[in-house]
């Protein structure tokens, strides 16, 4: 019995590093917590576009769009604001309706999430441009998660968030795309059942944006103070700027103000976001910026109420808008907490896909075997759509988030293709509208890698080879230099704002010297995501009963 006590005691010392690591992972790239009682922006370095959060006692939950890719509504954990890691995500496997899952839908599904806490469950909505407003809710934010409850059917529909009164009645506010609904720049209301799975009136236009805040979009509902206050932002997702409306009604009249405002600062947009409170008082307001190759980062403003209106960011001239931080001190919430960041790199110890990753559609069973016993990720090749065109018509792409300004992105494979097949293929991607990558195929030659890029991928057009070598062992080394510099914008992009994101690759056959191959690739964000940088396995449009497979060793964010 002793020697049981001691051996279980044993099998928790050693589990203790590994859940404290998996638990507070810090990035060697990007840290917002300064260590010093202050913190920098973008609190997240990457896409994690649309945000919101909400409190929850002494913890807050973050979600954001995720468009095409799973597990979606990714959601994220803080004790502090600052300080973040991704604990799960509200739908694992796929969304609705359940498809074939070979070719991803860049830029649909998952619109601008909400997600809120009431009567001891958490709820997400989101908006699909193409079916309607839908909900998930949990008890625990970890999940599980209900599947996707349809609440209100329409085309064009975006950027839900509901909002439970005092007197029991639901409402959601939503937004249009134009793109789909031919009417945009309007903010609208309607009521839900009290269950808040389905809608119960017509949704009722309460603001329209036309005149003052051409693009009005991104609605957050709240109550504070006998007000109902819709935080909405305008003027374009690179350029524009935070408003605020508030009436005693729910239905309005409306009135409007401007809270939030590029001013002087580098900041521009600043664009849709969250209002979130602490146990002290204290008020703040997430946002994010748009920047192009990276996508949409988070960033996290101060925020005070004057005169029932909310004002965000430093306001030095007075008159009521503020302008965004680039350094201020950490939220006070009571307590300090360790710092963490999002998890990035991945030795593949785990049974399950950690919760960096996505996959650029609904998730397929058959395409990876996760054996945390061999700590690898096994990736079968899975043949390609016959109207094939190039990386961007794959659905099986396991992907990541770029996570900083600069970072090298290095993976260890091994390949084993079926010989008498040709055409299997594998290797580091950097993906986007434009893609490149260092790409492994087996060939009539045997096995050969190339450094390929493809301008214009969701046009279709076909990849280019920039360098390649014969190789004779499958194992083999990747990396992706990204580099960029905040000075650096590219004039053409909308408002100039775009940064200019270069790529270096190379590779090794011993994993300590590299080789440089191909040429430089100029980084371009994906369908309304930011690049991302990951792995893939495939194979022709052929029948056959079996494949090859390639087995990723590590994928490591690092500084160098």
């Amino acid at each position: 019995m002793k020697a049981r006590k001691t051996l279980m005691s044993l099998c928790l010392l050693l589990a203790l590093p590994l859940a404290a690591q998996q638990k507070n992972y810090v990035s060697e790239v990007w840290v917002a917590d300064q260590g010093n009682g202050k913190y920098k922006n973008p609190v997240l370095y990457a896409d994690y576009s649309d945000p919101d959060a909400c409190r929850v006692g002494d913890d807050y939950y973050m979600t954001s769009s995720s468009f095409n890719c799973l597990p979606g509504l990714q959601i994220l954990h803080s004790k502090d604001l600052v300080n973040w890691t991704i604990i799960g995500a509200a739908v694992p496997y796929a969304l609705p309706p359940i498809e074939t899952p070979e070719r991803p839908e860049h830029g649909n599904r998952v619109w601008a999430p909400a997600i809120r806490h009431h009567n001891g469950e958490f709820y997400i909505f989101w908006g699909d441009p193409d079916q309607g407003a839908f909900m998930v809710k949990a008890k625990d934010p970890k999940g599980p998660w209900t599947e996707p409850v349809l609440v209100k059917p329409g085309k064009g529909i975006i950027d839900t968030c509901p909002l439970w009164d005092e007197d029991g009645k639901v409402y959601m506010v939503h937004a249009y795309a134009g793109s789909r609904a031919e009417l945009k720049s309007v903010i609208t209301i309607c009521e839900l059942n009290a269950e808040a799975t389905k809608a119960i009136t017509p949704s009722r236009i309460v603001f329209d944006g036309h005149e003052a805040h051409q693009t009005c979009e991104g609605p957050k509902f709240y109550k504070h103070n006998g007000y109902y206050y819709i935080f909405h932002p305008a003027g374009g997702v690179p350029t524009g700027w935070q408003v605020v409306l508030r009436s005693k009604n729910v239905y309005g009249p409306y009135e409007w103000k401007t809270v939030l405002a590029q001013g002087n600062s580098p900041v521009n947009g600043p664009h849709q976001g969250a209002w979130v409170d602490t146990p002290t008082g204290e008020d703040w307001f997430f946002h994010f910026q748009d920047v192009g190759a990276y996508g949409r980062l988070v960033h996290l403003q101060p925020m005070k109420w004057v005169n029932d209106w909310p004002v965000i960011g430093i306001d030095k001239d007075g008159d009521g808008c503020g302008e965004p931080v680039m350094t201020y001190k950490k939220p006070n919430v009571g307590k300090t907490y360790p710092i963490c960041t999002p998890q990035e790199s991945d030795e593949f110890d785990g049974y399950t896909l950690s919760p960096q990753w996505q996959w650029h559609a609904n998730i397929n069973e058959k395409w990876a075997y996760y054996a945390g016993d061999q700590s690898i990720v096994r990736l079968y090749s899975y043949p390609v759509v016959k109207e094939y065109k190039n990386l961007f018509d794959v659905a099986n792409l396991l992907l990541q988030k770029a996570p900083a300004s600069n970072f090298t992105a290095t993976m260890k494979l091994t390949f084993k293709p079926v010989d008498k097949y040709k055409g299997e293929r594998t290797g580091l991607v950097v993906m986007g509208m434009d893609y490149a990558g260092l790409i492994l195929e087996n060939t009539d030659k045997g096995l050969v890698l190339s450094q390929v890029s493809c301008l214009k991928a969701d046009k279709g057009t076909p990849e280019q080879v920039n360098g390649t070598v014969d190789l004779t062992d499958n194992t083999i080394y990747l990396k992706v230099k990204f580099s960029s510099d905040a000075n650096k914008k590219i004039s053409k992009s909308e408002g100039g704002h775009d940064l200019l994101v270069m790529c270096d690759f190379s590779y090794s056959l011993d994993g300590k010297k590299y080789q440089p191959l191909g040429k430089s690739f100029q980084a371009k964000e994906g369908k309304w995501i930011g690049v991302k940088v990951g792995t893939f396995c495939t194979r022709p449009a052929i029948t056959t009963n079996d494949g090859g497979w390639a087995d990723v060793d590590w994928f490591r964010i690092t500084k160098k």
